[in-house]
């Protein structure tokens, strides 16, 4: 986020030195200015409470404090087809995200590349010059080749090591005699290998899954990052005595954490967070917690024991006694700690007074600046100016279905309250229904019976009657059963809940839709088309959540992370999620078409066939990394099949030649059709011979006569 001018500057300095009086003396004005901006917040998020309050009510199965019960009404029942839908949508976005178990998140060369080369080759002449000895060494060095190294795998790409291997910049004119790689491309793939490995490392995918359901349950999903996080790598090395000693380092790796909707309040007057001029969320810490604050980075120790001399200063706001129910609340409102962590612009003037210098790279006509400050109780805890490069807010919206021209998106809950609110209404009253109906209401002529009777009906009851006919004193009355009127609105309903969140039952395990089910194809058709109403939510994925993830990573990698050079280039960051919507099966069999069409002798070497079988694995939900072999290793196992096709085919032909007897030759009648001259040719059938006869080699056993002399 760019630094910004602002007017106004006058009015609002001389609100924050009116109000600020009203305060304790260790407030300061810049803490004050944060908490009265969160009050804003909260005014302005109040509704976007009741919407959250309500989705979560009807996600648990709780009726509301304004629900209103007819005296006639017995049954509380409440029909959890909210959480269904939400537990179904949730599932969908794991499957359809990470079940291949890596990030959606690709890194590729722009189309034409700055900063890094496109193509680079070794021309004939360079590949025996003296500086190439570095790298291949000489011949009797006793330093051979990896299997499989090439000029690609051992030069590994960048710039600063082309220089030393003779490279030369743009694409070789002969690739028969030239070796070419290219660089940008290396560069992309060292950053998407690198990016994947930080998030596996610091475990993201769990992190995003809990983004995924507040983002279904709530409408909007929130992340935040990436940060530095030393990583503790646990190692044992022998010591000087030879004896085991736990000796563990650190690493410095980017780490990211979800935040819920309720600790976000962002700038009232924006719609996306990259309109918003701050972001204040707020964290609830015990003692250890707020305590464990002093261990961090520019955290002001002294501060923070003021903080804790004071008291807790957590109030409970109202929509947390719904959502927590807590019947310690005063004693857990006793130990805890309310912070605010705020991002966004700030007076400069008010970041001065708080005792922060202004960079010499910070112009002096800015009237304000970007920071980040902690504060809990007017004290300011932390007070940084924006530590990222280029300054941005570190918060990642995404909503399940954007709200127009408002900042909260709408999540599953919301989208079918209504068809919840009438089917909870009529399973109430055909449960109530069923009651009346099935069992019998009496009426009763007291004048009949004996006064004073007990009216209680039990089995074997006795009545005294004192006048008139059997049956007459007591009748017994059914009710119609009408539940299955109120089950048919209920049904209908339930398809309009479908039809309103876009996720029909048979996607997740309700049978009976319809009759296209009974059929493999007719399934997978509906499956394909629950799919495309999805679609939109992945790309909302792709766009508010995977994609500014991936380039912020980017950025934190050229910013923080100096150990890894070969990541440096003029890269374009993509998100994948959309790309797994394809039905599978469709897909796969689009890519095995593609290949036979680009088996053809004139498109074969137009086509990418590494790429394609990569393809094709992701379509059959295997990881192509884990079966697939790059290119050189390829070429490697390619050659090392042709050697044994080849040794296996002398080895036939040699024991065919052997088998043909001492003259070399094959039985009269016998018909060779080997038209290739491999060896391998089918022995037809002749004439039979008679036993005795010249190349005959079966033994003789017909009579013979006498021997001619």
């Amino acid at each position: 986020m760019p630094h910004s001018n602002t007017s106004g500057l006058t009015s609002e300095s001389d609100e924050v030195n009116s109000l600020s009086e009203e305060k304790d003396e260790s407030y300061s004005n810049l803490g004050y200015l944060i908490e009265s901006r969160l009050k804003e917040s909260e005014q302005a998020r109040l509704y976007d409470e009741k919407r959250w309050l309500r989705a979560y009510r009807n996600y648990r199965g709780i009726y509301g404090a304004d629900m209103a019960f007819r005296d006639s009404e017995k049954s509380k029942v409440f029909v959890k087809v909210t959480k269904t839908k939400v537990l179904a949508a949730y599932g969908q976005l794991i499957e359809v995200l990470f079940s291949q178990g890596k990030f959606p998140i690709s890194v590729l060369p722009t189309s034409d590349p700055s900063g890094v080369e496109k193509y680079a080759h070794i021309k004939p002449d360079n590949m025996k010059n003296p500086r190439m000895e570095d790298i291949y060494g000489f011949e009797g060095d006793g330093r051979e080749m990896e299997p499989g190294a090439t000029a690609d795998s051992i030069l590994n790409g960048l710039a600063e090591k082309y220089s030393n291997a003779g490279f030369e910049k743009g694409a070789a004119p002969d690739l028969k005699t030239m070796p070419q790689i290219e660089p940008a491309e290396e560069a992309a793939k060292n950053m998407q290998t690198l990016i994947h490995d930080q998030l596996e490392e610091t475990h993201a995918i769990s992190v995003l899954r809990h983004v995924l359901f507040e983002m279904c349950l709530l409408g909007t999903g929130v992340l935040k990052g990436p940060f530095n996080y030393e990583q503790s790598l646990h190692k044992w090395s022998l010591n000087d005595a030879g004896e085991r000693e736990y000796t563990p380092s650190k690493k410095l790796v980017p780490r990211i954490e979800a935040v819920s909707c309720w600790d976000l309040y962002p700038d009232p007057d924006a719609i996306n967070i990259e309109d918003a001029d701050y972001v204040i969320q707020r964290h609830i810490y015990n003692r250890g917690q707020l305590r464990d604050l002093m261990n961090r980075p520019f955290f002001r120790k002294s501060a923070i024991q003021d903080v804790l001399a004071g008291g807790p200063n957590y109030e409970t706001r109202s929509y947390e006694t719904a959502l927590f129910d807590r019947e310690n609340q005063e004693e857990y409102n006793r130990n805890r700690f309310e912070v605010l962590e705020y991002w966004g612009t700030m007076d400069k003037y008010l970041v001065e007074e708080a005792g922060i210098e202004m960079p010499d790279d910070i112009s002096d006509e800015l009237d304000e600046v970007q920071i980040n400050a902690w504060i809990s109780n007017g004290q300011i805890l932390r007070l940084v100016l924006n530590p990222f490069t280029p300054a941005r807010n570190p918060f990642m919206v995404c909503p399940y279905e954007i709200n127009p021209y408002q900042f909260f998106g709408v999540g599953i809950p919301e989208n079918m309250d209504d068809s919840q609110t009438i089917m909870n209404g009529h399973a109430r009253m055909a449960i109530d229904n069923l009651a009346l109906a099935g069992n019998l209401v009496f009426d009763v002529d007291e004048t009949m019976l004996v006064p004073g009777q007990d009216m209680t009906i039990f089995p074997g009851k006795i009545f005294r009657r004192q006048s008139g006919q059997t049956g007459q004193a007591l009748h017994g009355l059914r009710f119609p059963n009408t539940a299955p009127e109120n089950m048919q609105i209920f049904d209908k309903f339930r398809q309009l809940a479908d039809e309103s969140t876009g996720i029909p039952s048979y996607s997740h395990g309700t049978t009976g839709v319809m009759s296209t089910t009974r059929t493999a194809s007719g399934m997978s058709m509906l499956m394909g088309a629950a799919a495309l109403n999805i679609k939109t939510v992945v790309k909302n994925v792709d766009d508010y959540l995977l994609r500014p993830l991936g380039e912020t990573l980017f950025q934190w990698n050229m910013q923080f992370n100096k150990d890894v050079p070969d990541i440096q280039g003029d890269l374009d960051v993509k998100a994948q999620g959309t790309s797994s919507l394809m039905q599978k099966e469709v897909r796969s069999q689009r890519l095995m078409t593609f290949m036979q069409v680009a088996s053809n002798q004139f498109l074969a070497p137009f086509v990418k066939w590494h790429s394609i079988i990569r393809e094709i694995a992701k379509s059959m939900d295997i990881d192509p990394d884990q079966l697939v072999n790059d290119p050189e290793k390829a070429a490697i196992f390619a050659k090392m099949i042709g050697e044994m096709n080849a040794n296996q085919q002398v080895e036939s032909n040699n024991q065919q030649q052997g088998g043909m007897g001492a003259t070399g030759g094959v039985p009269a009648g016998a018909a060779v059709t080997d038209t290739q001259g491999s060896g391998g040719g089918n022995i037809g059938i002749g004439t039979p011979q008679t036993p005795g006869e010249g190349g005959f080699t079966a033994p003789n056993t017909q009579p013979q006569g006498p021997t001619e002399q």
